[in-house]
């Protein structure tokens, strides 16, 4: 088992753990409404100081069960945690994205140059070893002497004897 998903299991235990052991101990027994929420909890300490404080305002819906309430809260923070999720795995996508289109067209630019280097060879040392031509291969190309002929149109490549110019910082 990998570290992080050692870590992943121990966090895990630890949630479930603080989700059970208050129903476990028998958090909230003496209680009429054991889960109540804050708001609830707010208002009865409240009317227990102040009897005459009246609310502000009254909630747009209230729903008919203290379970149904329950159960929306959970939903909005599940479409909460859903959106939180989207929005980092979105940003982490984008990330490699851009790793990726860096790598690709580093990876590019080193071809371009073993391809430049290897047209620009002295005819007099390809006939020195034996080969009657400098053979080099074209980026995405399997065949060995395919960008040795002609560049390819619209490429950069330099002709045999020219020097490539690179800005330099």
């Amino acid at each position: 088992m990998s570290r992080n998903a050692r870590i992943n299991a121990l966090l895990l235990l630890v949630v479930a753990a603080l989700a059970v052991l208050p129903v476990a101990l028998g958090m909230g027994d003496d209680k009429e409404e054991p889960f109540t929420g804050a708001d609830a909890q707010a208002e009865t300490a409240i009317t227990e100081n102040k009897p005459d404080y009246e609310p502000w305002f009254s909630p747009l819906y209230e729903p008919p069960s203290a379970e149904i309430e329950s159960a929306l809260f959970a939903l909005q923070a599940a479409i909460g945690a859903g959106v939180v999720a989207f929005y980092f795995g979105l940003r982490k996508g984008r990330r490699q994205g851009e790793a990726r289109a860096a790598e690709a067209s580093l990876a590019e630019a080193r071809a371009e140059t073993v391809t430049a280097t290897a047209g620009a060879a002295s005819p007099g040392a390809a006939a020195a070893t034996g080969a009657g031509e400098a053979e080099a291969t074209v980026p995405g190309s399997a065949e060995p002497g395919a960008g040795s002929a002609e560049p390819a149109p619209g490429s950069a490549t330099p002709a045999a004897g020219e020097q490539r110019e690179t800005a330099r910082p």
